[in-house]
């Protein structure tokens, strides 16, 4: 009969269990471990009651690690990640067979016996006795489902987990309390239960629901006869008997449940002889585990929430600790990913830049007033195979991201602008900006220490033909080189310092930008597209900041809502500021460089940079509803964009409006299809004296007054390399001051 304790005391048989389990047993079988006879004598100097008392016994039950899944922001699956496959699931969830067939082969009389069977250790003992060895085990479900609770508490800790399977007599007796307090705590199917959820089925399955779906894509609920008494024999040895490798031994241990079914009763001898005649039919699901998983490129995206989940303090003290949350699973993480922008990214992407390119790209999107991330892609996939990374071009290096970032060319110029405008500088401000002209001999720095040009350092414009006078219309259109670094040298160096700070600008190794012009006027320094994005989101939302966020909410396995980071908006500059820079920036997609990047159907804005030796080229534009970053370039920063054919089409030279402003525009054109269409506030931008700047023969840089199709600044010239590029800077704010070119390499398109 069943001994069913309502919580008041032991039963005779757990009475009996502390006396024998420490005593006559401790060194023959004890809680499962079935030992040779003739140890007995030599271990019982803690035999007694007292000693067995002294044993804690609170076992902590940690919570099951299961999956996590990562969903898009209409609550589509981008990946479901975990660290042991697992969903548990209630009894009732469970074929009946399921459960029958589990306490048949490894406790039959799982319902009539407590935390111990002495029936089964005596049996155990006579029999290994016999043979001389351990032939036979005496652990109860009780026992097993204890052991499993360790080997789940030590997680991937390999000392953790070599102590929760030691075969040794401590910690068979300490298993021996847990199970009588477990016994005492929770009924006979709430064991049951938890045992079905926490067990190894094989096949990187845990607990039945895993199992069930891994070989037979199915629930566990509809498990038939047959599936049941095969999914139960694996628990013994999952790797013997694994019906993938091995269908001949599964389908003979399957035999032997379905035989112990029939044995006990829960099963007709008809019914056993039918389905042992039945073949085992498997139609697995292989294991989808983490964000190589992810649908539309989505991957890197993934490994970014991944990363804001560990980083965040929000979500634990420490990295341990919310490793541990994040290990555990169980999460339902809803993201801020647009589904119908992360497919327009990635197939602007396919469009445009192949594969196996000798370079590639990376596209991010952002939200303007939320700082949501929309769309996050690049060309290499994230893998680990050739062409293919686990490097998250769109971020920066903390978060998974390369080790600098790129240098990202005159994309910069735009903060320059802003930063002047803060300080009263008109629209129409006109410099003179020559086609080459030296640094400042002084430029004036936060510290109070002005930076000098004790190199001679020279920079100089992308064409001879540029030389002003310019106003900041036509030098934003234009990109001139000169015409920002004078703008920089009467303004100063913390006015661009304060802004980018406000704009959340650093370097893709996360380290605030030096205070030397190059890095401040013409983007020598290296950054990520979310970095740039970001940035320029502030100007589509009239000045306002807000930081990048990937996730909307997080829920429990228990329905428990997380606490998640949420975006931080401040004001960086005024709107009147933020509405002249939309408007400049909207002359270069009108009429300046960046044409190529123009929307049809709704109003947009952005800058392009190239910078020295064509290693890198970008555009970065928005809409009054959508920024987006676009670099392309070499990863290493080893190949120089000239004479090269990316995705199918060749290209004399690259420039950031010619190869990144088309895969911006189809990307956002994408993203955006079916969306409210607004347009910027307008500012006129006049002034006493706009000066007219003649438009000179062969004046056809790409965008530019003159025409010509962008490949080549002068149709049937050619220029060396250095003079057009601006000298030999290497893209890390390091200059060959040899006043050939500008420190750093800087952007000039």
């Amino acid at each position: 009969m069943p001994q069913n304790r309502s919580g008041g005391g032991l039963t005779a048989t757990q009475q009996a269990a502390k006396f024998l389990g420490v005593s006559v047993l401790s060194g023959v079988v004890l809680a499962g471990i079935a030992m040779p006879a003739a140890g007995a004598l030599g271990l019982a100097a803690k035999g007694t009651v007292q000693g067995f008392d002294e044993i804690p016994a609170n076992m902590k039950r940690p919570p099951l690690s299961q999956r996590t899944q990562i969903l898009d922001s209409e609550g589509g699956l981008i990946a479901t990640v975990y660290s042991r496959d697992r969903k548990v699931v209630p009894l009732e969830a469970i074929s009946p067979y399921m459960q029958k067939a589990i306490v048949a082969i490894e406790d039959s009389r799982f319902y009539e016996h407590g935390a111990v069977d002495l029936k089964g250790v005596l049996r155990a003992v006579n029999r290994n006795a016999q043979e001389g060895g351990v032939a036979q085990g005496a652990s109860t479900l009780t026992q097993q489902y204890v052991k499993n609770v360790f080997v789940e508490e030590a997680g991937d800790d390999r000392d953790k987990f070599a102590q929760a399977t030691q075969q040794t007599l401590g910690r068979k007796i300490q298993e021996l309390k847990y199970a009588i307090q477990v016994e005492k705590e929770l009924g006979k199917k709430t064991i049951l239960e938890n045992y079905l959820n926490i067990t190894f089925f094989g096949q990187q399955a845990y607990g039945i629901e895993a199992a069930s779906q891994r070989y037979f894509s199915k629930r566990a609920k509809d498990l038939t006869l047959g599936e049941a008494a095969m999914l139960a024999g694996l628990v013994q040895s999952p790797s013997r008997y694994d019906p993938v490798n091995d269908v001949q031994e599964a389908t003979k241990r399957r035999n032997i449940v379905l035989e112990r079914m029939a044995t006990v009763g829960d099963i007709s001898r008809a019914e056993a002889e039918q389905a042992k005649a039945e073949p085992i039919q498997l139609n697995v699901t292989r294991p989808k585990n983490g964000c190589i998983t992810a649908r539309d490129g989505a991957g890197f995206f993934c490994d970014y929430v991944r990363e804001v989940f560990l980083s965040n303090p929000v979500f634990g003290k420490s990295r341990e600790a919310r490793a541990k949350v994040w290990n555990r699973g169980g999460l339902t993480i809803r993201t801020t990913l647009d589904p119908q922008a992360q497919k327009a990214a990635q197939d602007s992407i396919k469009q445009h830049v192949n594969q196996d390119d000798k370079v590639a790209t990376a596209v991010t999107m952002v939200q303007p007033g939320t700082g949501k991330i929309l769309a996050m892609g690049q060309s290499k996939p994230y893998g680990f195979d050739k062409n293919e990374t686990q490097i998250n071009y769109s971020v920066n290096k903390g978060m998974g991201g390369s080790n600098y970032g790129f240098p990202t060319g005159s994309t910069f110029k735009p903060f320059v602008a802003a930063a002047a405008l803060e300080q009263g500088k008109p629209a129409w401000q006109v410099y003179p900006s020559p086609y080459k002209m030296p640094y400042p001999d002084s430029v004036q720095s936060c510290s109070g220490t002005p930076w000098r040009n004790v190199g001679g350092d020279t920079v100089e414009n992308e064409n001879e033909s540029e030389v002003g006078p310019y106003d900041l219309r036509d030098a934003m259109a234009k990109s001139v080189n000169t015409y920002f670094v004078q703008m920089l040298g009467e303004i100063g160096m913390c006015p661009v310092v304060e802004m980018t700070d406000k704009l959340g600008v650093v370097m893709g190794d996360d380290k605030k930008l030096p205070e030397k012009p190059s890095a401040l006027t013409l983007g020598s320094q290296g950054m990520s597209p979310l970095t740039m994005a970001g940035a320029y989101a502030t100007f589509a939302n009239r000045g306002t900041y807000c930081t990048p966020t990937a996730i909307e909410s997080i829920r429990t396995t228990e329905g428990k809502n997380l606490r998640v980071p949420r975006s931080k908006c401040q004001r960086a500059m005024s709107e009147r500021t933020a509405d002249t820079i939309n408007t400049l920036l909207r002359g270069v997609i009108d009429s300046g460089t960046g044409q190529e990047a123009g929307l049809e159907s709704r109003d947009s804005a952005g800058k392009t940079g190239t910078t020295d030796s064509r290693r890198n080229a970008w555009f970065v534009g928005y809409t009054p509803n959508l920024s987006g970053a676009v670099w392309v370039g070499s990863p290493t920063q080893e190949v120089k964009m000239e004479y090269i054919t990316i995705g199918g089409r060749y290209h004399d030279k690259v420039f950031g409006g010619r190869v990144p402003g088309p895969i911006w525009k189809d990307a956002v054109a994408g993203a955006l299809e079916g969306h409210p269409a607004p347009d910027f506030a307008r500012v006129p931008i006049g002034g006493p004296q706009r000066p007219q700047v003649p438009t000179r023969p062969g004046d056809n840089k790409p965008g530019g007054p003159g025409g010509g199709d962008g490949n080549e600044p002068f149709p049937g010239i050619s220029f060396p390399t250095d003079l057009l590029s601006g000298g030999n800077g290497n893209g890390n704010g390091q200059g060959n001051g040899n006043g050939n070119g500008r420190p750093g390499g800087g952007g000039d398109r």
